[in-house]
């Protein structure tokens, strides 16, 4: 998408003093956008504004409805980058569906991404907003690329396997990771969701070249949720590597991860919850850039197998770029998709991929599909 296509209204960003909030004003910045910058604290959203080279600011609570809408009412969209956003999403949520604003956010939690396709989509179909849930790392790249592997027609299955190193989470990210971590997730098991089995261990996975086989842990990823939206399917397999969650040998991970599952389920997490507060707001531009991602996905129908790669690196800069890449294609003149939509519902998923490749993103997928 050309980066000075002309927008029907501003794009606001709530939870802009965050760590991921301020990357997203930086690269509106950066796209030269039409935007304007909230969150609760009128001397933070000050500070950042004149950290960023100056931008419109205006105060809003999540307790206040009201508000929120008379923000979002002149805007052509909304990203929302308030975490963990089980616990604080669904006011913007709520606005942008009400006021007919296009939203993106920047979730990895299930039971949020649930509740937009759930409970606010018919109303965002009304309203004319398109609403776009986990538009960030966790889960653009995988969603589109299962997409594009699995092409059109059904097929059995569709799986993918992320390999992740050097990510180093925000305070928001880990919160929303203690609660992911505790169970009570699902996935698309035999064309329906279903309570997914709480066995951590999923074998091992080769990603060849230097990264090899790697024994991988269950992984309660949003491609549950959006694939079938998208792809006609019975079943949607997820799979992380093991050093991702626990740095240690693959064995020794796969091993504290069961008795650290269910340590979050006792008054054991609220006290590690209290203890976010004292962790860095973030990682650090430099080991941020180190991160590094390489997703898997295999498409099968009968004996057929096809198989799609995407990867990249600076998980978060990533996020940034993805999210407003997704509010300026939603802003621009001529968008008309709405109600709650998967990634690859709100988006073509080659073009997509294709804008991201200035910032570092490869992807190869089936032949035809691109």
């Amino acid at each position: 998408m050309p980066e000075d296509v002309a927008q029907t209204g501003p794009i606001a960003v709530y939870g802009a003093t965050g760590y991921t909030g301020r990357l997203v004003a930086a690269e509106l910045r950066r796209r030269d956008a039409d935007f304007l910058l909230s969150a609760r604290n009128r001397a933070k959203l000050e500070i950042l504004a004149e950290e960023i080279g100056g931008a419109e600011t205006e105060v809003a609570r999540l307790d206040d409805p009201a508000g929120l809408r008379r923000l979002l009412e002149p805007c052509a969209a909304v990203i929302s980058c308030a975490g963990p956003f089980v616990q604080h999403g669904e006011p913007v949520l709520a606005a942008a569906a009400e006021t007919g604003t296009h939203y993106i956010d920047t979730t990895g939690e299930q039971p949020f991404m649930r509740m937009v396709f759930d409970r606010y989509g018919k109303r965002a179909e009304e309203s004319g907003a398109a609403l776009v849930t986990a538009m960030g790392f966790d889960y653009v790249p995988g969603d589109l690329i299962a997409s594009l592997t699995a092409g059109a027609g059904p097929v059995d299955e569709v799986e993918l396997a992320y390999f992740v190193k050097g990510f180093g989470p925000t305070r928001g990210t880990a919160l929303s990771a203690l609660g992911i971590m505790s169970g009570g997730d699902v996935e698309w098991r035999d064309g329906a969701l279903r309570e997914a089995s709480q066995k951590v261990g999923r074998g091992t996975w080769d990603f060849g070249g230097e990264i090899g086989a790697q024994r991988m842990v269950r992984y309660p990823a949003g491609e549950q949720i959006t694939v079938p939206k998208h792809v006609e399917t019975r079943r949607v397999i997820t799979r992380l590597t093991a050093s991702t969650t626990v740095p240690l040998p693959g064995p020794a991970a796969t091993m504290v991860m069961v008795p650290l599952q269910l340590a979050l389920r006792t008054p054991l997490r609220r006290g590690l919850e209290a203890l976010i507060p004292r962790m860095p707001k973030g990682p650090s531009t430099e080991s941020r850039r180190k991160s590094r991602f390489v997703i898997h996905c295999e498409a099968r129908r009968g004996a057929e197998r096809k198989r799609g790669t995407v990867s990249g690196s600076d998980l978060y800069g990533l996020t940034a770029r993805t999210t407003v890449e997704g509010a300026l294609r939603c802003a621009a003149e001529g968008y008309d998709r709405r109600g709650a939509l998967a990634p690859s519902q709100a988006f073509d998923p080659a073009d997509f991929l294709d804008s991201l490749r200035s910032a570092g993103v490869e992807y190869e997928a089936p032949s035809g599909s691109q």
